[in-house]
């Protein structure tokens, strides 16, 4: 048979028919704990936290999706980042963007320096810096890309050759581009982390994290961190995430078809000092982007003139965008990063810009987004 493309693998990959009823959607198997026909005889399932046949089906989906032959699901994006730092051990290094999630920033320097594990954040849009960067106990290089807020695309090949060169692991946050328009793990990446609570579940209402590897060896180190610390969804999180993927290529398509009619907008306003978007030709990053990546995604970055105080009117002005930390679900969401989901770079060198909002475009009609950022620009 012709290996099946992505729409039907994201529909049917660990997705069967339930063979006892026919059910053509996955049922929900809410139990904690299944029954053993003898003592160390079991049916491939005996306690939930170790493995749930509705996160084995989330699981083999999304490890299909991102062309791996393992996948693991956890409670949340940042479970399944904390599940790779369970790969270091003390006096370990780690390299990653200098503009990271401000969680992911939160995990590495408040939380994993207590435990002998240091981190660097590197401008990876030129890899010497990176080259530059990797010291002798460097083992693992965290990369996002685009990255979050300022949509830089960072070129992941040339990264992780440079990476593997030093023995260091490449790690992948694929949770902007999905793996609907980025494939990390054909590129060179080792290991692909999501935040299956953005475009994967796709309806903000769900939180999940997955990770996605093609090493045997990796992927038990994972697993058996994944059991031993216990960060695992629950059947119905699983649930959820499997039936927003099933929608995940028509949603993404949408995604970047409405973000870009929104970034061109935005770019023609004279309030707006700049933008920031991998589908302009002239962005740093957008000939990476056209070679590693099939589209440009929904995410949208932009400052306002006047600073901080303008971007806090438009933030308040907004009427059919919501003004809430998250993104990638179907309603579009703002967020001011340096006051919510970055705020834990305060206080740090990686400062963000007072003055930038981050839109995640959403799904309805571009012109009605248009006209909500026109009104609340009218207002600065």
């Amino acid at each position: 048979m012709t290996e099946r493309r992505f729409e039907t693998r994201a529909i049917h990959a660990g997705q069967a028919p339930d063979p006892s009823t026919g059910a053509v959607v996955p049922p929900i198997h809410q139990a904690s704990t299944f029954a053993q026909s003898a003592p160390a005889e079991h049916k491939g399932y005996e306690y939930a936290r170790t493995a749930n046949p509705t996160r084995s089906a989330l699981e083999t989906c999304l490890a299909s999706l991102e062309e791996g032959g393992h996948g693991l699901a956890f409670a949340s994006g940042m479970a399944a980042i904390t599940a790779c730092a369970y790969l270091l051990s003390p006096g370990d290094a780690v390299l990653l963007p200098d503009d990271v999630y401000g969680g992911t920033y939160r995990l590495f320097v408040r939380v994993l320096a207590r435990y002998g594990i240091t981190s660097a954040f590197v401008d990876m849009t030129d890899p010497g810096r990176l080259e530059a960067a990797l010291t002798p106990h460097t083992r693992m290089v965290l990369i996002e890309t685009p990255t979050n807020p300022y949509l830089k695309v960072l070129d992941i090949q040339a990264l992780a050759d440079l990476a593997h060169g030093r023995d260091a692991l490449v790690v992948v946050d694929n949770t902007f581009a999905s793996p609907y328009f980025q494939q990390p793990l054909g590129l060179g990446a080792d290991i692909v982390v999501h935040s299956t609570t953005k475009y994967l579940g796709g309806h903000s209402d769900v939180i999940g994290g997955a990770v996605v590897t093609n090493s045997r060896e990796v992927a038990e180190t994972l697993r058996f961190h994944q059991n031993a610390a216990g960060a695992v969804p629950g059947p119905f999180d699983c649930w959820l995430v499997m039936r927003g993927v099933r929608t995940l290529a028509v949603r993404m398509s949408a995604h970047t078809r409405n973000a870009m009619q929104v970034a061109e907008f935005l770019r023609s306003h004279r309030r707006v000092a700049r933008v920031f978007y991998p589908g302009f030709p002239d962005h740093p990053g957008h000939d990476v982007a056209r070679r590693q990546m099939t589209g440009f995604g929904g995410m949208v970055s932009f400052t306002v003139e006047g600073g901080a105080p303008a971007a806090r009117a438009v933030a308040s002005g907004v009427q059919v965008f919501t003004l809430a930390e998250s993104l990638g679900g179907v309603e579009s969401l703002l967020d001011h990063p340096a006051s919510m989901t970055h705020a834990s770079l305060g206080g740090s060198p990686l400062q963000i810009d007072p003055g930038l909002l981050r839109l995640s475009v959403g799904l309805e009609h571009p012109q009605d987004l248009i006209d909500d950022l026109a009104q609340a620009l009218a207002r600065v």
